[in-house]
């Protein structure tokens, strides 16, 4: 069966509608439907249910949607490898959590190029358990993530830490550092995302008494860049990670607020699969990150 077949099946799957992804994809919906008719052929099963309002999975739809996103991805990482070995180009696939795809490893990536030219970094963002399981399916090469790693096939290395902050516009009249029932005095911005700021600071309020809910949160962020521009509106203040505020701090755009009793701290580590170890363009760039660890941080 062709990769086009599992593409297709799971852009239909992700979109529940035919029509949608025949228009988006410019194949016409008989041509697209003989696609995903192939692929349950090829598998014995029938996958979707269609109808007027759309699409539905079936149970065993659900189950190939389960891993067709790797299937294709994989293969793609391998068609990638095959056209770069024909060029001579070395590329490693780097996956990090976006505070430190988006805020640090752009210089990284700069100074390791200086050194290893012929080498091809590509760097994408994830969660911690994306990128751990991308590297354990050989679809990304290396990772930077919060918390020690899970999974016994990757090797890891400690390079720290990064702090959840509370951040307050510069002008905020608020002092340097607050308590935990002070908090509640303010209005929030919380970032909502895959780093799961908001579940620690709620485990951290709960074990010294207090409850999240009662936060006067004014509304709820997915990303840091939409929390940054309230905090300069001056809307109130947000835990974010130090790493990816460190220039408006330095400018004095924003500022930290110390609360005594609550610190949240993010250990990074660097991740890699123990069985890629012989790679040279991996182990060229673990080992010269190693004498330079977080100094060639952003």
């Amino acid at each position: 069966m062709h990769i086009e077949c599992f593409a297709y099946f799971y852009k239909v799957a992700m979109a529940k509608s035919i029509s949608k992804v025949a228009g988006s994809s410019h194949i016409s919906q008989s041509a697209l439907s003989q696609q995903i008719q192939k692929l349950e052929e090829s598998l014995g099963y029938k996958l979707l249910i269609r109808s007027n309002k759309g699409v539905e999975l079936t149970e065993m739809g659900n189950i190939v949607l389960k891993y067709s996103d790797n299937i294709i991805r994989t293969y793609n990482k391998m068609i990638e490898e095959i056209s770069n070995y024909d060029n001579n180009i070395q590329s490693l696939q780097i996956e990090a959590c976006w505070p430190l795809a988006t805020y640090a490893l752009p210089c990284t990536l700069y100074e390791m190029k200086l050194r290893f030219n012929k080498h091809n970094y590509i760097l994408k963002s994830n969660s911690t358990s994306g990128i751990e399981q991308n590297i354990a399916n050989n679809i990304s090469d290396l990772g930077f993530v919060y918390g020690k790693p899970v999974d016994d096939s990757l090797v890891s290395m400690e390079l720290g830490h990064d702090d959840i902050v509370l951040v307050a516009p510069f002008e905020l009249d608020v002092k340097d550092e607050i308590s935990v029932k002070e908090l509640y005095n303010y209005s929030l911005i919380m970032l909502d995302d895959n780093l799961r700021v908001k579940r620690y600071i709620r485990s951290h309020l709960m074990s010294l008494g207090y409850k999240y809910e009662e936060l006067n949160v004014l509304f709820n962020m997915d990303t840091a860049e939409a929390v940054k521009s309230s905090l300069s509106q001056g809307f109130g203040m947000s835990f974010l990670p130090y790493i990816s505020v460190k220039k408006e701090l330095y400018r004095k755009q924003f500022k930290v607020v110390k609360i005594k009793e609550l610190e949240i701290r993010y250990p990074i580590y660097l991740v890699y699969k123990k069985e890629d170890a012989k790679s040279e363009v991996l182990m060229d760039f673990v080992n010269s990150f190693k004498k330079t660890g977080k100094k060639s941080f952003c």
